[in-house]
């Protein structure tokens, strides 16, 4: 008993107070520089989520006025220099978490149901778009970089793919910015333009639903879209996007093969298949193969776009709008030219199918 008693006696005294000293380090280093951050990333997901209720806005998801509010609120009024670490690490560790998460919204039954000529049409749809953006974006100038992240925003899933891919391309924050306002914004005229002219292509529900899903960029927008023209197309439409966000993980592992080839340091580059995408497969494999529950898969969805939120705020945050006057109209120009390939290329494999 006596021997229990006079450990403690044996610890040195100052070796307890540096390691208290260190403690109060760390947490100083925790308060005044990552927890600032995230405090202002969550206010401004705060104020995205609560802009839905505002007519008019509704139409945008959380996401994108995430982006619109930490540019406005760091362009205007600035972005504390003691704010950066949080807003780093809402950047980098929850968007990656959050497209693990996307994986919950998919299953292998999902992409079955709308048949093997729906599957093909949605992946020739999202190739031929992927590979038309990236060699017009060469012919007329736009960096390589910014034209890969509008290429996988239009031909993927919208932000999402944006985000997932500039992990792995690297790219800067304000080509992140412009490719998903660009994005938004060819995204939102065919989710309200798209419904008009199903009656004039004379598209049935399964027929439109197949069109919006393989080419609305966006999955608010592509519900947005199909619910629209009847709750057949709505749903054909939901399976036919997700079908689009599977093919997310393939499409990074090849974009993170291309980006190693670039590099001359082989043992400096990154892994062709990063953590997250692994972790993602294993996500959906494991949704389709367990029954999970309802209300997990609801938590799981709010999750996801909560956190894809806050890193899109992040980037909004950090985002300087001289630098994006400095990318001049012909981004955008590659942006729309996007959007109307994926829209005729679609229409027609649909109308052939």
């Amino acid at each position: 008993m006596s021997s229990l008693t006079s450990i403690p006696n044996d610890i040195p005294k100052n070796m307890i107070s540096a390691d208290l000293a260190e403690g109060r380090k760390r947490l100083d280093s925790l308060w005044n520089g990552t927890i600032p951050g995230i405090v202002l990333v969550v206010m401004v997901t705060g104020v995205a989520f609560s802009a839905r209720n505002i007519s008019g806005f509704a139409l945008f998801s959380p996401m994108i006025t995430a982006v619109v509010v930490g540019m406005i609120y760091s362009n205007v009024l600035g972005t504390p220099a003691h704010a950066k670490a949080g807003i780093a690490f809402s950047q980098r560790r929850l968007l990656r978490f959050a497209i693990v998460l996307l994986g919950f919204q998919l299953t292998l039954g999902q992409v079955v149901s709308i048949g093997a000529s729906g599957v093909g049409i949605v992946a020739l749809t999202l190739g031929a778009t992927f590979v038309f953006t990236i060699l017009l974006g060469r012919l007329i100038g736009v960096d390589a970089s910014l034209a890969q992240l509008i290429a996988a925003g239009t031909s993927i899933c919208g932000a999402s793919a944006i985000v997932a891919t500039n992990i792995v391309t690297d790219a800067r924050d304000e080509d992140v910015t412009y490719a998903v306002a660009s994005i938004t914004l060819f995204g939102t005229i065919a989710m309200l333009g798209f419904p008009l002219l199903a009656p004039g292509l004379g598209l049935d529900q399964h027929a439109f639903g197949l069109w919006a899903g393989a080419s609305i960029h966006e999955v608010a927008q592509v519900i947005g879209a199909g619910f629209q023209n009847g709750t057949q197309s709505g749903e054909i439409a939901t399976i036919a996007k997700l079908t689009r966000v599977a093919m997310l993980a393939p499409m990074i592992v090849a974009l993170g093969l291309m980006a190693r080839r670039k590099r001359s340091d082989q043992t400096a580059a990154r892994p062709p298949m990063p953590w997250f995408v692994a972790a993602f497969v294993a996500v959906a494999a494991l949704n389709s193969l367990v029954a999970v529950p309802a209300e997990v898969k609801s938590a799981m969805a709010l999750a996801t776009t909560v956190m894809l939120t806050m890193g899109l705020a992040a980037m909004g945050l950090q985002a300087d709008i001289s630098q994006l006057r400095s990318r001049g109209l012909r981004p955008l120009a590659l942006a729309f030219s996007a959007f109307l390939f994926i829209g005729s290329f679609s229409l027609m494999l649909v109308k052939l199918a």
